[in-house]
């Protein structure tokens, strides 16, 4: 007699819950369509008997959970083989963390083949698919046409459907993904703050772009942006922006057509405040009114722009834009929008409510109109903090307070590339920190920003860490969760803030629950990972927690040091950081049986942006690789002991030298003109 009876359920999209997936079991196939598209099927095999199919669906706090459970009755094991179709935005990632397991914050450049993947984000229709791992083996391998194949292994299979995930499930209200996509391109520069605070000068900047587009240019630097020191006060009527002081006598346009000139982007600093008093009380039906009726004030705001008129933005806002744009700039870094917020229009909240006006859609009005007047070609940065009702319109957000952080990276790495860029702040290429926050910056995707004077980058071997970490590959995140969500969790509470005086307790920290950063390369001619450690609380590295096969044996290079670690099963043991560089960089490149290639000294990847092809025929290993202009490029090759070297031959390059130690080649390569070369390397 049978204890189960097949159980079919079938869940419209027209019913009660419009956001709904509709969920179809029927002979031992499950189906599940989303918005009228077929997102999902399955089969059920390696049980004779029935199965229990159980299916619910709930809304918390707004969220649609849809779960499905299936069992046997009787604890045996069985399997799902099944499809899930997403689209080109589509990603395979973690839903959740598993336990007892080492915190990793991953990046994915390409499309992930880690064992740690469970689920499917589709970002254009924000859904999330996942199979829970605690009791069966989940494995999701990319394939063709935006498809996946999941095979699931177990005595319980749990399938998790969240529509509206970043939206509802992890409360960005504003976020629409089919209304935009994030920023692709590298943004990789530098901004003149730190170095020079508000004393920049014409003659620094015009130094500056002479020596970023000789030392840096050529290795992935693009940007150079403008700070505050420039402008009028105090700020407010737009010719204060657009007329610069007398530090810039030859004007913002010069100024832009020579930072082009150099062959990078022109970048530049503006802030949503307004402190000029009697500009203010001379226009104040354009400004929020306290109950005096007079222009509203606010610490580091100044006078509160009124983003809910359409005078105010046609009169305040749209000039400084349209102006900055004609003149040449392409970048633009949005500041003190937090104090517009919290200082200006949640303080005076009163004020819109009497008005029966949405004060975050007033803030909204504000930005919007400068990305209308900037255009979607040109990047925009909100700055400073965590703003979710800019989610949409903007391309980066500075997520912590002043001055470089990584923690930020792991308290918001599932924004990074979905919602928006993460802008950890500029880097210092600092004795202490160089080597550390180059690395996280560019192994997480992240927007990255120098800040030194320029002089540094003439004379100090610190700019060794800038050129290897650039430029920055576009990845996207591993996880959906955050690997540290202390922060993220806050994040309702930025409409309730008043003050901006400092970070408050959703902004990015400055100290976080890892310091491991894994970048999953995926190529079309091999798939390899790249793991940045900065500190050394982590003394044992499981390949089972970064998401390798334990099972198989793994080369293991470490990039600054250029050392060769050996060859491991299972785990790893990294050893002691070299106080030199403050972090290690290493790659994991699966054993073959034959030569390989380990690494190059081009990028701190491996070779994420210069390996165009890599293949292995005939006894010869082979190559084509994108170099740079006068830059050595060095290939560091693993020999097994039954092969012997026979030839190099180079095409493009100069062999500058050809060495072995042990089991490692190392070959020196030049292109004096830089541009795409062809290696080979013959054995016997």
């Amino acid at each position: 007699m049978r204890l189960f009876t097949t159980f079919v359920f079938l869940v419209f999209l027209k019913t009660t819950f419009s956001q709904q997936a509709e969920i179809v079991y029927d002979n031992n196939d499950i189906r599940i369509s989303y918005q009228g598209r077929n997102i999902f099927k399955a089969t059920l095999t390696g049980h004779t008997g029935a199965y229990s199919f159980l299916q619910q669906s709930q809304k918390i706090s707004g969220a649609t959970y849809q779960v499905i459970t299936i069992t046997t009755g009787n604890f045996t094991s069985f399997d799902m083989k099944g499809i899930v179709t997403g689209d080109e935005e589509s990603i395979t990632c973690e839903s959740e963390p598993a336990d007892e397991k080492i915190k990793v914050v991953r990046q994915v450049a390409g499309k992930s083949f880690s064992l740690l993947n469970n689920a499917v984000y589709n970002r254009r229709e924000d859904w999330l698919l996942s199979c829970d791992r605690n009791s069966s083996k989940v494995i999701i391998t990319p394939a063709e046409n935006n498809t996946y194949q999941l095979l699931v292994t177990g005595w319980e299979i749990v399938i998790r459907f969240l529509p509206q995930y970043f939206q509802k499930h992890r409360g960005l209200k504003y976020f629409n993904p089919a209304s935009y996509s994030v920023w692709e391109k590298p943004v990789a520069g530098w901004c003149s703050w730190f170095a020079y605070y508000d004393k920049i000068t014409e003659e620094d900047i015009r130094k500056t772009a002479d020596v970023l587009s000789q030392k840096l240019k050529p290795f992935g630097l693009d940007y150079l942006q403008i700070d505050d020191g420039y402008q009028q006060t105090p700020i407010g009527l737009p010719d204060t922006w657009l007329t610069p002081n007398k530090k810039f006598p030859s004007g913002l346009q010069s100024l832009a057509h020579y930072i082009e000139g150099k062959g990078l982007i022109p970048g530049i600093w503006t802030n949503v405040s307004f402190a000029d008093s009697a500009a203010a009380f001379k226009n104040k039906n354009l400004f929020v009114q306290n109950n005096a009726r007079y222009p509203a004030l606010g610490n580091w705001v100044g006078y509160i722009m009124d983003g809910s008129k359409p005078a105010t933005i046609k009169e305040l806002i749209s000039p400084v834009y349209d102006g900055l744009a004609k003149d040449g700039w392409r970048y633009f870094k949005l500041d003190a929008l937090r104090h517009l917020k919290y200082e200006g229009y949640n303080s005076y909240r009163n004020f819109f409510d009497s008005k029966h006006y949405d004060r975050n859609e007033a803030f909204r009005n504000v930005v919007k109109e400068v990305r209308k007047q900037i255009g979607k070609d040109n990047f925009l940065l909100a700055c400073w903090g965590i703003r979710p009702e800019l989610t949409g319109i903007v391309d980066g957000c500075r997520i912590g307070n002043d001055g470089y952080s990584y923690a930020g990276l792991a308290q918001y790495n599932s924004y990074n590339n979905i919602i928006w860029k993460n802008d950890p702040d500029h880097i210092v290429l600092s004795d202490k920190e160089a080597y550390r926050s180059c690395v996280a910056t560019s192994l997480t995707g992240s927007l990255f920003m120098l800040t030194d004077k320029p002089e540094k980058y003439e004379n100090s071997p610190l700019i060794e860490a800038a050129r290897r970490s650039l430029p920055v590959l576009f990845t996207q995140p591993g996880q959906v969760y955050d690997v540290d969500p202390s922060r993220s969790s806050l994040i309702q509470m930025a409409d309730v803030e008043m003050s901006g005086s400092g970070p408050r307790p959703f902004d990015a920290g400055t100290t976080t629950t890892t310091g491991l950063f894994s970048l999953e390369i995926s190529k079309p001619f091999e798939n390899w990972l790249v793991l940045g450690r900065l500190d050394e609380r982590d003394k044992i590295i499981s390949f089972k927690d970064l998401g390798l096969d334990p099972e198989r044996e793994y080369l293991v290079f470490e990039f600054w040091t250029k050392k060769f670690s050996g060859s491991y099963k299972d785990y790893f043991e990294p050893g002691t950081i070299d106080t030199l560089y403050g972090c290690q960089v290493f790659c994991f490149r699966e054993k073959k049986d034959h030569p390989q290639l380990l690494a190059t000294n081009r990028h701190i990847s491996c070779g994420g942006p210069d390996l165009l092809n890599v293949s292995w025929q005939s006894r010869i290993l082979s190559g084509m690789s994108e170099t740079v202009s006068g830059d050595p490029y060095i290939l560091y090759i693993f020999e097994p002991e039954n092969f012997t070297f026979e030839k190099l031959v180079s095409e493009n390059s100069e062999v500058m030298s050809n060495e072995k130690s042990g089991q490692i080649r190392k070959i020196t390569l030049l292109a004096s003109q830089g541009g795409v070369i062809n290696w080979e390397i013959r054995y016997r």
